[in-house]
């Protein structure tokens, strides 16, 4: 007797399960998945113990019929592939979320499923339940038209399995997660999320267009995102990417805000974190993140979405003619915004200036009150105001005022920036602009303007180079060098010359000249580790611009620097017409604009 032997019909479609169903949150994906398949406009998601005891999902669908709902709980049974000339299914023109036809059967193989669901025009719906592989028959029942499935007991017939989900809380937060990047992609679907009795989620459908989908991407991502979000719009050879990127002012610790969708696919691609942090590479330091909201579509038989078990991964036929699509695209957004930052920067100014509530005897006992406490001794006449606070042991801020002459003063009427007024500390200056106040960091503003400079200078006239005297021979994988040898016309661009040195070897010949002393085998290394996961050469040109960024940092004025008012409408001007320059080269901000409406309700004038 042979030791080979077919496995039984319970034990295959249990394994399936373990590659369709890993924890409660892929049950929801999938059944969600199956909804928006449906063409439903509203779907309510209920959980109970995080999902494992119960999910409920209930859609307004075309729901199933009889004959449909006793077909869809067995294997690789669907309706959402298309035939090809030769009649065969076609696995490269796939439009739908969903088309395995596994999610149904395997869930059922370890839970106890029940679905209802019924047609438009029917009299009845119909009810089919599985347990733990065991299929009922198909009975009549009483529903809406849509379909409503119930998954209890997860994991009931695989019971070690359990052993490896996390606590109630943990898997409830992961399918929370999991329903709002469904809902991202589709702001025209009503969701509401419920766990235990405790609403989650409640997301109303939005209009169609640019306008709704910022309406759902701000009540997801938070309404700061919305508010300091730019428009992407952009097309290539068939490929559109519409969405929208936060400023870089508006930045996080992680990657946590970053999202990408291929066709209404919420998908994880590492295409996108490099092409992300490429075309931010200018304007934030290496541990702040952009937060973005990035829109694919295009041809389904350019993009391969059969390459993972969850569907949460996909293949581009081209994928650096995406890539370069995302980061001009990006680029291009952060060039137009110009000298723009976050409101966040403003609001947090704000939050700090507020009055600190401070306890008032009202009666039989204290209150807490809202008003300005009274400071006496403050002199009327501007003369004497810097005396008032001699005796407090702290620096009063140093106002510097330039002496009126008979020049006309600059009207701030038509510029962004406003007009100098006078210099704090010898490291702010404070500008009138025509509704409200700018109070700009002259230091990391000119920084920022010194940086610019260096680049547009860099592009004209290349990157100076540096040949080594004894070139330096680096060995790598043998792949890692065919990577590098092949690219080393885009180095050669950067100052990096290199060749290849037999199997499995590079010789870097010339070095990029502003570098000075140079780790030119761990640049090598590096440099391979980012062609082979991003397929760019990002730590070159981040070493570059860190250098270029160190020298902006040392070469511009200083704090403590004096600065007359002409200095100070010249660097004002000259930010107006400089991109970025409303964040220094690490993403902080070079300003902070106070609207004069949020200054008067702080002194109670509104």
């Amino acid at each position: 007797m042979g030791v080979i032997h077919r496995l039984s019909e319970g034990t295959i479609n249990r394994i399936a399960a373990g590659e369709v169903v890993e924890r409660p949150a892929s049950a929801v994906k999938e059944l969600v998945e199956n909804a928006l398949d449906a063409g439903a406009r509203h779907i309510d998601i209920v959980i109970s113990g995080g999902g494992r005891e119960l999910i409920r999902i209930t859609d307004d669908g075309c729901g199933m019929s009889a004959e449909d709902l006793a077909l869809a709980i067995e294997r690789h049974a669907t309706s959402k592939l298309r035939m090809d000339e030769t009649g065969r299914e076609d696995l490269l023109d796939i439009a739908t979320l969903g088309f395995r036809g596994e999610a149904l059967p395997s869930i059922g193989a370890v839970a106890r499923l029940s679905i209802l669901a019924r047609v438009a025009g029917s009299d009845t719906a119909h009810r089919v339940t599985v347990e733990g592989g065991h299929v009922s028959s198909v009975e009549p029942a009483a529903g809406p038209v849509g379909t409503r499935i119930e998954v209890r007991d997860l994991f009931f017939a695989t019971p070690a399995r359990l052993k490896f989900l996390k606590g109630e809380r943990a898997e409830a937060l992961a399918v929370t997660e999991i329903v709002k990047r469904l809902a991202m992609a589709h702001p025209e679907v009503a969701f509401s999320l419920t766990s235990e009795t405790r609403n989650i989620l409640r997301l109303e459908a939005e209009m169609p267009g640019e306008v709704g989908r910022l309406g759902r991407l701000g009540a997801i991502m938070g309404r700061d995102f919305a508010e300091n979000a730019l428009a992407i719009n952009a097309m290539r050879d068939g490929i559109a990417l519409s969405g929208f990127a936060g400023l870089p002012t508006y930045n996080r610790g992680t990657a946590q805000m970053q999202f990408l969708f291929v066709n209404g696919r919420p998908v994880r691609d590492k295409l996108v974190i490099g092409a992300v942090r490429g075309a931010y590479a200018d304007y934030l330091a290496r541990d702040r993140h952009p937060a973005v909201a990035l829109f694919v579509d295009l041809d389904p038989r350019e993009v391969d979405v059969n390459v993972h078990p969850a569907k949460s991964e996909v293949r581009f036929r081209d994928a650096a003619l995406v890539r370069g699509l995302i980061v001009g695209a990006l680029r291009h957004a952060l060039h137009e915004a110009g000298h723009r930052a976050s409101t966040t920067v403003a609001d947090a100014a704000l939050g700090a200036l507020r009055p600190v509530a401070q306890p008032v005897f009202s009666g039989g006992g204290f209150t807490r009150s809202y008003a300005p406490m009274q400071t006496p001794g403050v002199a009327e006449t501007a003369p004497g105001w810097q005396g008032a606070f001699a005796d407090l042991g702290g620096q009063a801020a140093r106002v510097v005022m330039e002496a009126a002459t008979d020049a006309p003063s600059p009207s701030a009427e038509n510029l962004p920036l406003g007009v100098a007024r006078g210099q704090l500390h010898e490291t702010y200056i404070v500008a009138q602009t025509a509704d409200g106040i700018v109070i700009v960091d002259q230091h990391a503003a000119h920084e920022r303007l010194v940086y610019e400079r260096m680049k547009k200078a860099m592009a004209e006239r290349g990157v100076a180079r540096q040949m080594l005297l004894i070139p330096e021979v680096v060995e790598l994988d043998e792949a890692e060098a065919e990577r590098l040898v092949a690219r080393a016309g885009e180095l050669s661009e950067l100052g990096f010359v290199l060749e290849g040195f037999g199997p499995g070897a590079v010789a870097v010949r010339e070095v990029p000249a502003i570098f000075g002393k140079l780790d030119v085998a761990g640049l090598v290394r590096d440099l391979a580790d980012d062609l082979s996961e991003m397929d760019e050469a990002l730590s070159l040109k981040e070493r570059l611009e860190d250098v270029c960024g160190t020298i902006a940092c040392h070469g511009s004025v200083r704090s403590g620097r004096r600065l007359t008012a002409e200095e100070m409408n010249a660097l004002l001007r000259e930010m107006e017409v400089t991109p970025h320059s409303g964040q220094c080269n690490h993403g902080r901000p070079t300003y902070v604009e106070l609207k004069l409406t949020d200054i008067e309700r702080l002194f109670g004038r509104r």
